[in-house]
């Protein structure tokens, strides 16, 4: 029987030559932590067994054990340990393989996730991480690719529509300075023209102002309770004088009232680009209706004309910036931000706008949470 004191010395020694032992594992762990996770693993293996020896020696230093139990033992642990750095190897070049495997995927010009049985189920948990972080930054790439042609095409435009007016001004105002035009019906006239065109050119500008807000993030909102009825009213109110100059019957229909939470301004310059932009595109003694109601639990705002409809190849772009298809939507003929706008007011207020073909024409469609 072994004293109690005995034993407490071979437990000290053994611990502290087991601390030793880790402490030079630990000090060649830092010193190679920038190699494989497979050389890493053999030394763990090794400082495993090597603790394990270091105890049985101290026992046998202190005469706890005989020489023939001592090299059983040391045999026994010897043959577990190469075992046990065997393992660690296989394990290492798994991994190094796994992470080669991983690598390969990440340098191909496209990421495709291995199968997750190549892999551990950490690098499997990280290989599906970076295929969705790729898609991300795909459709991110795609999104800016997108912004990029719009803002090239935005330009163009833009500089072709300030290009015209300011060429037809400057030739009148140059007309009327050098006396040019004398009669005073024609000086009349020019002034008319003028005013208009500078009317044109100030909405044009107010509308990049306001697109320049929207993609800023910068759309303050001051929100107020007003009802469906009230917002279909103005909407017909104002878009009525271009609508009788036209032709077109304009009609408003609430059919129910409820009352929503928003920017009466903005909301209204989003709902008069929609009307303004259908009555331009209706022919004469055609018919442009706005509809409110409620659908789904949302307040719906329609405006359907009777265009002749949008080319299907169209529709998913009505609403970029400076997108003009075959028969531009935007409202005057301007740079094509008018449903741009809309969009960006509409989402603002936590909304959804949308277009299809419907009937004679197409269907713009605002959804807008409702206020109870």
């Amino acid at each position: 029987m072994i004293p109690f004191e005995d034993l407490l010395w071979v437990v000290f020694y053994a611990a502290l030559a087991a601390l030793v032992v880790a402490a030079v594992a630990l000090g060649l762990l830092y010193g190679l932590r920038g190699r494989s996770v497979a050389t890493q693993l053999v030394v763990v293996g090794a400082a495993t067994v090597l603790a394990t020896i270091s105890g049985i020696l101290v026992i046998s230093f202190m005469m706890l054990l005989n020489e023939h139990d001592r090299s059983v033992v040391l045999a026994v642990v010897t043959s577990a340990g190469l075992v046990a750095m065997a393992v660690s190897v296989l394990l290492g070049r798994r991994l190094v393989a796994a992470n080669r495997v991983l690598v390969e995927a990440v340098r191909a010009d496209r990421f495709t996730p291995p199968p997750d049985a190549h892999l551990p189920a950490e690098l499997a948990e990280l290989s599906r991480e970076l295929g969705a972080a790729y898609d991300r930054l795909a459709a991110a790439h795609e999104r800016e690719q997108a912004l990029e042609a719009s803002r090239r095409e935005l330009v163009a435009w833009v500089s072709h529509d300030l290009r015209t007016p300011l060429a037809g001004l400057r030739a009148m105002a140059e007309a009327l300075e050098d006396g040019v035009v004398a009669d005073q019906g024609t000086v009349q006239r020019y002034h008319e023209r003028i005013r208009v065109e500078v009317e044109r050119l100030t909405e044009m500008v107010d509308d990049l102002f306001e697109l320049s807000r929207i993609h800023a993030g910068a759309l303050r909102l001051s929100r107020r309770r007003v009802g469906l009825g009230d917002l279909v009213a103005e909407a017909v109110a104002g878009a009525e004088p271009l609508a009788r100059a036209k032709g077109v019957r304009l009609r408003g229909d609430v059919r129910e009232g409820l009352p929503v939470q928003v920017d009466t301004g903005e909301l209204g310059r989003a709902l008069r680009n929609l009307v303004v932009n259908a009555i331009r595109h209706t022919p004469s003694d055609g018919a442009v209706e706005i509809v409110g109601d409620v659908q789904d639990g949302e307040a719906r705002l329609t405006v359907a004309d009777a265009c002749g409809g949008i080319p299907e190849a169209d529709l998913p772009r009505v609403f970029d910036v400076a997108f003009r298809g075959e028969a531009a939507r935007t409202p005057g003929g301007g740079a094509g931000l008018g449903l741009a706008i809309a969009r960006g007011i509409v989402e603002a207020h936590a909304g959804r706008i949308g277009v299809a073909n419907v009937g004679p024409g197409c269907r713009f469609e605002v959804r807008l949470p409702l206020h109870v």
